[in-house]
C-alpha cells in the first residue's frame, strides 16, 4: 500500500484522539461509517454513527468530561491493508480521567480498528476496545 494511504489512516486515528480530547462527540462520530460497530471494553456494542455520537456525547458531558487519551493513537498504530480500500489498525493506549498525559492505573487498552475507504475518505467501520489485564486475575 502507498505511504499516502497509511498516512491517511493514521490521520483518522489522530483525529479520533483529538475529538475525544476535545470532548467533541460530533467530530468523534463523524469518523465512523453510518453502519459502524463500536464495541466497548466491557462488551457493549453501539451500532451506527448516531449511537456512537450520542453515547460519546453522554460520556463527554458526564463521567468522561475532561478525560484524555494517552499515547499516540495515529503514530503508534500497527497498520496493515487487507485490500487497497480496507485497513486494519491495532494500537495500545489508555486514558486519564483527570486529563493527565499518563493513563490512570487500570485504564490501559488495546484497540482494534477496521477502516474502509468510502467516498474518497477513510472511515472507521469497526472498533474494539479491550482492557489490558492480567489473565491470572
Amino acid at each position: 500500500m502507498t505511504a499516502t494511504a497509511e498516512a491517511d489512516v493514521r490521520g483518522v486515528l489522530g483525529r479520533l484522539a483529538d475529538a475525544w480530547n476535545s470532548g467533541d462527540a460530533v467530530a468523534y462520530g463523524r469518523l465512523f461509517t453510518e453502519d459502524a460497530d463500536y464495541v466497548t471494553f466491557f462488551g457493549a456494542n453501539f451500532p451506527g454513527r448516531e449511537a456512537i455520537e450520542s453515547s460519546h456525547r453522554a460520556l463527554f458531558e458526564g463521567p468522561l468530561r475532561g478525560s484524555k487519551l494517552t499515547g499516540s493513537l495515529g503514530g503508534a498504530a500497527k497498520v496493515r491493508f487487507v485490500r487497497p480500500d480496507v485497513a486494519v489498525a491495532v494500537v495500545g493506549g489508555g486514558s486519564s480521567l483527570s486529563g493527565a498525559e499518563v493513563a490512570d492505573e487500570g485504564r490501559e487498552s488495546t484497540v482494534s480498528f477496521v477502516l474502509v475507504r468510502e467516498g474518497g475518505e477513510w472511515l472507521i467501520t469497526a472498533f474494539q476496545n479491550t482492557r489490558v489485564s492480567d489473565p491470572r486475575g
